[in-house]
């Protein structure tokens, strides 16, 4: 793919005045001069492949092809390249720069991971882009800055097959000590092990799930070993989720 001929579609799930979407904007009109922005209007973590079909969707022109959706990453794409790109459709879609991981079993939750998904789905060369961070603290987008270009580059050059998005996270490191790249496999990674009780100043009770994560980050090749160790993870994700090694039982005792 030529990038700088390339139709760049840009979106993310944090909202359309989230700081990493600025960051990907910047890396994605270093590399094209044909960039389209069409994101949600609100944060919408965790909002997973969600679509709204039950309720009409706005779209507000928020600068030069620059648009907000009040809906999720999912509806923010599938507009993009439906109703709202002029023209041509877009030749890759990235989404993000998440602020925080999207490892393990995030990527089920992940609304960055989506918006790539749809992407996908739409027949779309498609990449999420994470930035790590400590939950409290500023992120740090360095490493993102520094390697995102370089990244998106090398995989655009080569055409993986269609139902294959990447998965990109960036470690939380000063730039000098980010490793290199390494291809991995989705690690072990779920959100929900603390829930927090409370009520309200109304009187009324609430459970608050809250971010801890139960995960393992020693499994060999995973996207979680690799950033814990400073470098940078990148996955390739299917949407076929069938497990095949499977079917041969299930075809013996359903027979």
């Amino acid at each position: 793919m030529n990038l700088r001929c390339a139709r760049i579609l840009v979106t993310n799930d944090d909202g359309i005045n989230a700081p990493g979407l600025k960051v990907l904007e910047k890396i994605a009109k270093s590399i094209s001069d044909d960039v389209w922005i069409v994101a949600p209007e609100s944060e919408q973590s965790a909002s997973g492949n969600s679509i709204t079909l039950t309720l009409p969707l706005r779209v507000r022109k928020a600068g030069t092809r620059k648009f907000a959706v009040n809906g999720t990453p999912t509806d923010s794409v599938l507009l993009g390249v439906q109703h709202i790109v002029n023209g041509k459709k877009p030749d890759l879609v990235l989404s993000g720069v998440n602020a925080g991981g999207n490892l393990g079993e995030d990527i089920t939750y992940s609304g960055t991971v989506a918006a790539a998904m749809e992407g996908t789905l739409l027949g779309l060369p498609s990449i999420a882009l994470s930035q790590m961070r400590v939950y409290g603290e500023n992120v740090r987008w360095g490493p993102t800055e520094k390697y995102a270009v370089r990244i998106i580059k090398k995989l655009t050059r080569e055409t993986w097959p269609s139902n294959v998005l990447m998965n990109v996270n960036f470690p939380d490191r000063p730039v000098k000590d980010v490793g290199k790249v390494e291809v991995t496999v989705q690690g072990r990674r779920k959100i929900g092990s603390a829930v927090t009780t409370g009520r309200d100043p109304r009187g009324y009770d609430y459970v608050w799930i809250g971010a801890e994560r139960n995960e393992d980050p020693s499994l060999r090749g995973s996207d979680l070993k690799a950033v814990n160790e400073g470098k940078i993870s990148v996955t390739p994700l299917c949407l076929d989720l069938t497990h095949k090694r499977s079917m041969p039982l299930l075809r013996k005792i359903l027979k």
